[in-house]
């Protein structure tokens, strides 16, 4: 028997612009529980879309998060058996885990782009 399913604890917002979603990326984007460190590299990148922005109508905020949006993924393939064969059938993703893999995503892809402007 399994034991039952772990509550989801609720995520302060952050206390700039208090979102939910950017302590949720701060989360993600943090090393060794340096969270201050990682709040500070997220304003950071914020105030430098503030200022190289084109555009008036969005904020800095809005951009990121049209940007992680852009990175979500809305359809996800799972193996499902049917008779002897194994098929790849699409599949529509939880809004949680698609925020969590653009999330991800994101993250992974800018650590590999610092480390190739780095090396």
């Amino acid at each position: 028997m399994r034991k039952s399913k772990a509550k989801k604890r609720p995520l302060l917002p952050d206390s700039r612009f208090n979102d939910q979603l950017v302590t949720r990326f701060v989360n993600n984007l943090m090393w060794s529980g340096k969270k201050s460190t990682a709040f500070k590299l997220f304003y950071d990148a914020i105030d430098i879309i503030e200022e190289k922005k084109q555009n008036d109508d969005k904020t800095a905020l809005q951009v990121w998060k049209d940007g992680l949006s852009n990175v979500m993924p809305h359809v996800e393939v799972r193996s499902r058996r049917v008779g002897g064969a194994t098929f790849q059938i699409p599949m529509p993703i939880r809004s949680d885990r698609k925020i969590s893999m653009a999330i991800k995503w994101l993250i992974t892809t800018l650590e590999n782009v610092m480390k190739n402007l780095w090396h």
